[in-house]
């Protein structure tokens, strides 16, 4: 197997376990299990060695679940991303800078959140029809800013 070939695998690997696991039939069976282990409980007299199953199955699927959420989810936001950079890109009038604006820090953002809220209040107060944020400049905005504060 070549070294392009096993991301490849792991790709389907994780993407079948994820189809797999958010199924109905692995609510049943993780139900019937429940279950079984449950009935089992007064015939084992309720022991550490009973509970210890449940306990060590349950931590073992938390802990591969948490990775299996945090791959499918890191794909949807890269993908959701990737569509709004081609709406942003697409759209006359849309302010191009923002796209790959998940690149910036989190201080740049929350910048950047203060900005288009002063742009959207300049625009609500002066009830401009649909205007193009790449024509309210940097300065502009920064003068709302001040002004507002």
């Amino acid at each position: 197997m070549s070294s392009n070939e096993n991301p490849k695998f792991l790709e389907n690997i994780a993407y079948q376990s994820v189809k797999w696991t958010s199924s109905s039939w692995a609510f049943l069976i993780v139900f019937g299990f429940t279950l079984i282990w449950l009935a089992f409980g007064p015939l084992l007299k309720f022991s550490l060695g009973w509970q210890l199953i449940m306990n060590t199955t349950s931590s073992t699927v938390t802990f591969l679940m948490v990775f299996l959420l945090q791959r499918s989810q890191n794909k949807d936001s890269l993908a959701m991303q990737i569509k709004l950079n081609e709406v942003i890109a697409a759209l006359k009038g849309a302010n191009n800078h923002l796209i790959n604006i998940e690149n910036l820090s989190e201080a740049e953002i929350v910048e950047l959140q203060k900005r288009y809220k002063t742009v959207a209040t300049h625009l609500h107060e002066n009830q401009q029809g649909q205007v193009s944020t790449e024509k309210i400049s940097a300065q502009e905005m920064a003068k709302e800013l001040e002004n507002t504060e």
